[in-house]
């Protein structure tokens, strides 16, 4: 059996599954808003070139902005659950089908840290002092990139669950604390840090018991990144829906009991449970935490007004994924529903959340209000009405749907 082509084979196929509902995506209107943020974003980045502050944190920025595309390190497999029985008997020569798809992931994620560092590199070398050489910091990037993509892959391996979450933390710390002795120590002294650092991260990764191929694992892995790609394509079009990945998170499981018992809350009742433990909450937590992070930063300039917009319009999108995750639920036929109540308790739960993310975000400008009372507010105001506008959209679009149907 040859592995190489069988790995070929399964890439194609999952990608033939997905080209198709681009076509639909970019009807969507995605690449117009696209253009429209792209050249939104040059303007803003040009002024800002144009006019640096002059006590930017520079060496910061590129830490938080660049730190975690270096520790990104997921890896396509493209495994199935059959595979377990039909390439058990290859299990000696595996790495043979996972090299190539370890090789072109960690390719292309080293291309687009290459245009983010491009990206920022204007910004770097006119606000720090002593700015370190473009190729030098990209080839320092590149070998950490390496580095975390190896150890990711080792950890995905290891028997215990223990030491897989140890060693994930580690990932985190090593890249973090050697990117940053290159952009704050003198280049000697960095070099030898990152020497030491990344040779004992390399030999403490061969310490831990692993199996040769860790088969449930690495299908569940591939599973779940098969599913964030349907749902990332799900906020355009309809498409079929793949396992999620359920989480405790026990600290949030308090929320909802205070809905009324009544048919016309269950939906909202099951939402919320599925919102809790979905990805789709993980995904709002970051992107509300950068947002407010970046929000903060501009605080002083319209920028933030820019951030704070953008930050609110994908927490929308990543919101309208809960339209889609329970399109066909046994349950809701064993229990059936008021009619109408589905979609007006997905809609209140959405308006809601996305309203409750609008005031974290803002309350960073919270305490320029004094100096600068138009901007903070008038960008409050704004937010609530991107919401607003958000709901009137999707309400419009299922009122469209519903004078079709009649047709």
């Amino acid at each position: 059996m040859n592995l190489r082509e069988l790995h070929a084979k399964r890439r194609g196929q999952f990608w033939g599954e997905i080209l198709p509902y681009l076509g639909y995506v970019i009807q969507s209107g995605v690449a117009v808003v696209f253009l429209f943020v792209l050249i939104a974003f040059a303007a803003w980045y040009t002024s800002i070139l144009q006019n640096v502050p002059p006590d930017l944190p520079i060496r910061w920025i590129m830490l938080v902005v660049l730190v975690p595309i270096v520790i990104n390190s997921s890896v396509r497999t493209y495994l199935r659950i059959a595979d377990t029985v039909f390439l058990l008997p290859q299990e000696s020569r595996m790495n043979t089908y996972f090299r190539s798809g370890w090789i072109s992931g960690v390719i292309y994620k080293i291309i687009g840290l290459g245009i983010v560092l491009l990206t920022l590199w204007p910004l770097y070398i006119r606000s720090d002092i002593a700015p370190r050489p473009l190729l030098a910091t990209f080839a320092v990037l590149t070998v950490l990139k390496l580095l975390s993509s190896y150890g990711s892959w080792r950890e995905q391996l290891m028997v215990s669950r223990i030491a897989a979450a140890s060693y994930r933390a580690l990932r985190w710390l090593v890249p973090t604390l050697a990117f940053a002795a290159w952009l704050w120590y003198p280049t000697g002294k960095a070099l030898i840090f990152m020497a030491l650092i990344a040779v004992t991260y390399y030999a403490a990764l061969s310490v831990p018991v692993r199996h040769r191929v860790a088969w449930e694992r690495l299908i569940a892995v591939e599973r779940r990144q098969a599913s964030r790609v349907m749902m990332v394509l799900s906020w355009f079009v309809n498409v079929p829906q793949r396992e999620q990945r359920v989480h405790a998170r026990r600290w949030l499981s308090g929320w909802g009991k205070g809905l009324p018992w009544r048919k016309e809350t269950a939906y909202r009742y099951l939402l919320i449970k599925s919102l809790t433990r979905s990805d789709i909450l993980g995904i709002l937590i970051r992107i509300g935490v950068l947002g407010a992070v970046l929000v903060w930063i501009t605080r002083e300039g319209l920028t933030s007004v820019i951030v704070y917009l953008i930050s609110l319009m994908i927490i929308g999108l990543q919101l309208s994924s809960l339209r889609k995750l329970h399109p066909e639920s046994f349950w809701l036929h064993v229990y059936p529903l008021p009619a109408g109540t589905r979609r007006e308790n997905e809609g209140k739960l959405i308006f809601q959340v996305q309203l409750f993310w609008a005031l974290l975000l803002w309350l960073p400008l919270l305490p320029g209000i004094i100096s600068a009372p138009v901007q903070v507010l008038g960008t409050g105001v704004a937010g609530v009405a991107l919401v607003f506008l958000f709901r009137w959209n999707a309400d419009r679009k299922f009122r469209r749907k519903d004078d079709e149907d009649e047709e």
